[in-house]
C-alpha cells in the first residue's frame, strides 16, 4: 500500500483526485491544505509520495521549495505535481519535481506516474494485493517466496517475517527491540542478540556485491534502504 499526501485546496477538485487515486489499487491518500500540515505530515507520518496541486495551488514559491528540500533530506520522497496546460511554458524544472501531470488529473496516469518515480528511488511498490517489490528484490506474502535480480532465496519462516517488517517500513530505523516486539511478539523473552543473528543470516542470502537492503545504524538498530549500492556505502553508519 502506497502512502500518497495530496497538497491542495479543500475543495470538489481536490476530493475528485484523492477519491479517484484511492479507486486504483494499492494507494491510500491524506490530505495537506498548507505547508505547515505538509511538512509535518513528511516529517512524522512519512508517505511514499507527495502529489502537489498547482492548478490551484495553496503553496507559495518559497513554500514549495521548502517542502521539496524536506522530501529531499527527510525522507527521498519524491514529488509530483499536476497543473494546467496553459502552466507549462512557466513550469520551473529547477524546482526538482520528479514528474507531473495535466489538469484534469486522470487517476489511472497518476497512479502509474508514482509507481515509476517510486522505482526509479528503488523505493518499495506493491504489485497487487500479496506482493512487494523493492528494488531488485520481489516478496509474494502469500507464497512466501523471495527473489533477489530473479534468483529465488530460501528464507526461514522468521527470516521472511523480519524481511516483510523492514521492506515495508523501508527508511525507518528500528531498534532492536522494537523489531523484537514487532517480529517476534511482545511475549517473546529472547534478547536483542536474536535479532542480530537473524539479521546477519538474512543479509547473507538476500545481499551481494551488487545488492545491499538493510542497513546497521551505529548505537541503534537496522533500516531497510534498497539505494544504488555507492550511496549506500557512502552513508552507512557501519560496515556490515
Amino acid at each position: 500500500m502506497s502512502k500518497v499526501l495530496i497538497i491542495g485546496h479543500n475543495n470538489e477538485e481536490q476530493r475528485r483526485v484523492i477519491q479517484g487515486l484511492e479507486r486504483q489499487p494499492g494507494h491510500e491518500c491524506r490530505w495537506a491544505d498548507g505547508l505547515r500540515d505538509a511538512l509535518t505530515a513528511v516529517e512524522d507520518e512519512a508517505p511514499d509520495a507527495v502529489v502537489l496541486n498547482l492548478a490551484d495551488p495553496v503553496l507559495s514559491q518559497r513554500d514549495i521549495r521548502d517542502l521539496m528540500k524536506s522530501c529531499a533530506t527527510e525522507q527521498r520522497v519524491p514529488v509530483l505535481a499536476y497543473l494546467r496546460e496553459d502552466q507549462l511554458a512557466s513550469l520551473d524544472l529547477s524546482v526538482g519535481f520528479d514528474d507531473f501531470v495535466v489538469d484534469p488529473v486522470r487517476p489511472a496516469e497518476l497512479a502509474a506516474r508514482l509507481a515509476q518515480s517510486l522505482r526509479r528511488l528503488g523505493k518499495a511498490t506493491s504489485v497487487g494485493d500479496n506482493v512487494i517489490r523493492c528494488a531488485d528484490l520481489v516478496m509474494d506474502t502469500n507464497r512466501y517466496e523471495v527473489a533477489v535480480a530473479g534468483q529465488p532465496i530460501d528464507l526461514t519462516y522468521k527470516e521472511f517475517e523480519l524481511l516483510r517488517f523492514l521492506a515495508a517500513n523501508q527508511d525507518k530505523v528500528f531498534t532492536r527491540e522494537m523489531l523484537l516486539n514487532r517480529v517476534w511478539g511482545y511475549d517473546y523473552f529472547g534478547g536483542a542478540r536474536t535479532v542480530d543473528v537473524h539479521v546477519r543470516r538474512l543479509r547473507s542470502k538476500i545481499e551481494d556485491r551488487d545488492h545491499q537492503f538493510i542497513e546497521t545504524v551505529r548505537n541503534v538498530g537496522y533500516r531497510f534502504r534498497p539505494v544504488p549500492l555507492q550511496e549506500l556505502r557512502n552513508n552507512t553508519d557501519e560496515p556490515s
